[in-house]
């Protein structure tokens, strides 16, 4: 009987992957061959944010993966030296981007211009950050029915206090930090003077990101632009008259454009299939990818709350390229509040024996800070967009107790415990003084050690880094003033210092060994089967825009394990 079962369920595993392939075939042939026009213009939708891991290769090979940021700018890149591509055509949708990956891909349009070539963003209907991305043109095209929602820039925090309330579960955490705001998510019905302060010092400085991009894209002063921005929203004909947009016109109507006359389209991912190759080097960088939460043990890519950077995973990477004598240097590319300050000092531990041993620079990404900082701290060199959330050097730690939801319920409690503070991490009552001061001692041995490994990885005092600690949270612009940062700039810039560091030759091109490296059909096909309907309608809820402020603090609540203290960054949102 059992043989049979086995039988029937390794027939019904083959005809599903019989039954993939083909689909996967069929869709592959049902492909036009691609052939880029001599003479075009490349359409690029810019729809952020972007997954900083690439889509696996199996994948790539039969369909159209949604791009990462990296392929988006190698795509320009490309088509900034390609003589076939005349013009770019931006569409820029943007609602759910935080401002690093924005000032990356702003940056690389930038840097396409100055090969002469001009760009037109079309919007429908555009938002601030859209609009920040249309600042990069040469030509901003607004559809005459829509609108210019430029309005400046507002940050949005849930507060979970009242809730946990009413249903009877009391948060009793602690926090190392004046500044440390991670568990204000649970413990606070507002926000407190310095959580205020901080985040009203973040606005500022992405504010003055936004208004110097206004300023410079429409060749008018600070002071001008920032009345513009104060002017909005505007209908299609007022940001037309405010000089935001140089003409209101549709879709089909942009061939007529001077830019683009005489000039054949070709999308993005018609041209992704038939650019031109990149060059490549006998020098080889391997690219480690640390992105989401960290926690101990294995890597996730397809958790519902978001990506897990799994510590002992991460460590396999680092011990792999450290050893392979054919990797020249190495770049950490980080996207992570944090989590786990014990899986943050397990991956620091092996960066710091990488850095002795071959040239170790890090790019920052959207929010590289806690745990995320932490990992950074071993870099010869740390680069960052001027809009990363960063630093945010703090520990948090604590439980939920659930005793008042258990008396709504009517379920009853109880325990029988061993040993003086063996019910310390009890859910069922806050913690007592002498628990709460022993916890506090572990909190300040962790946090003082935070402190001395940003210190030494900086080679700065550690009384200037507890300074400019405390948990609070930094943009990368500010972090460079004050020392956590080295440069301003992205990936390429990263890769590009890390290539002058090992002494290759910047004109031959390097080749990039990435970790994760990409997953075979039997692991992506193993997972779907193995994941539910149900599982997937949540992953997909949970990963949709407007469920951002629930997503983190949904991928907060399972680190708070017995005992283990947090480096995790408190969640901002911004519209």
């Amino acid at each position: 009987m059992r043989r049979a079962v086995v039988l029937v369920l390794s027939l019904i595993f083959l005809a599903i992957v019989v039954s993939f392939l083909g689909l996967m075939i069929v869709a592959s042939l049902a492909r036009p061959t691609t052939i880029v026009p001599a003479s075009a213009a490349l359409v690029l939708p810019v729809e952020a944010p972007w997954s900083e891991i690439e889509p696996s290769e199996v994948l790539q090979q039969f369909l159209d993966a949604p791009p990462s940021l990296r392929s988006t700018i190698d795509l320009i890149e490309r088509a900034k030296a390609d003589s076939r591509i005349k013009a770019l055509i931006i569409r820029p949708a943007t609602s759910a981007a935080l401002w690093a990956q924005l000032q990356e891909v702003h940056a690389a349009l930038l840097d396409f211009k100055t090969s002469g070539k001009p760009i037109v963003a079309f919007l429908e209907a555009g938002s601030t950050g859209d609009y920040y991305i249309a600042t990069a043109a040469s030509r901003i095209v607004l559809m005459p029915a829509g609108q210019l929602d430029l309005t400046g820039l507002a940050s949005y925090e849930l507060f979970f206090r009242g809730a946990l309330d009413k249903i009877g579960v009391y948060p009793d955490l602690l926090h190392i930090g004046d500044y440390k705001s991670a568990s204000n998510t649970f413990t606070e019905r507002d926000f407190t003077p310095a959580h205020r302060e901080m985040t009203e010092s973040l606005n500022r400085d992405w504010y003055d990101e936004l208004v110097r991009a206004v300023a410079e894209g429409r060749g008018i002063s600070e002071t001008e632009a920032r009345g513009l921005i104060d002017g909005g929203p505007y209908l299609a004909e007022g940001a037309l008259a405010a000089g935001l947009v140089d003409a209101l016109e549709y879709d089909d109507q942009l061939d007529d454009d001077e830019p683009l006359q005489g000039l054949s389209t070709i999308s993005d991912t018609q041209y992704a299939r038939v650019m031109p190759p990149v060059v490549r080097g006998k020098g080889r960088i391997a690219l480690l990818y640390a992105v989401g939460t960290i926690a101990s043990g294995d890597s996730s890519f397809d958790s519902p709350t978001g990506l897990v950077l799994g510590s002992r995973t991460f460590v396999d990477w680092i011990r792999k390229v450290r050893i392979d004598p054919s990797i020249d240097a190495v770049v950490v590319r980080i996207d992570s509040p944090g989590g786990s300050a014990i899986a943050s000092e397990v991956i620091w531990r092996e960066l710091m024996l990488t850095r002795d041993v071959k040239p170790l620079v890090v790019s920052l990404g959207d929010v590289a800070a806690s745990g995320g900082y932490y990992i950074a701290a071993p870099a010869h060199t740390i680069v960052a967009q001027p809009g990363t959330l960063t630093g945010s050097i703090g520990v948090v730690t604590g439980k939920f107790v659930l005793q008042g939801a258990m008396d709504k319920l009517g379920v009853g409690t109880g325990a029988v415990s061993t040993g003086h503070l063996s019910e310390i991490y009890s859910p069922f009552r806050p913690f007592s003084r002498e628990e709460r001061e022993r916890l506090s001692d572990q909190m300040r041995a962790v946090y003082d050690l935070f402190v001395q490994r940003v210190a030494d990885g900086r080679e700065q005092p550690a009384a200037r880094i507890d300074a400019v600690a405390q948990g609070r949270v930094w943009t990368g612009r500010q972090a460079r003033e004050l020392g956590l940062v080295d440069e301003l700039g992205g990936l390429e810039d990263a890769i590009r210092l890390a290539g002058q560091r090992a002494r290759l030759d910047p004109q031959a091109g390097v080749q990039l060994v990435v970790y994760p490296p990409k997953r075979s059909f039997y692991e992506i096909l193993s997972r779907q089967l193995g994941s539910s309907s149900s599982s997937g309608a949540l992953q997909a809820l949970l990963r949709g825009p407007d469920f951002g402020a629930v997503r983190a603090a949904a991928s907060v609540l399972p680190l708070f394990r017995r005992g283990e203290p947090l480096a995790i960054l408190p969640n901002v949102f911004v519209r």
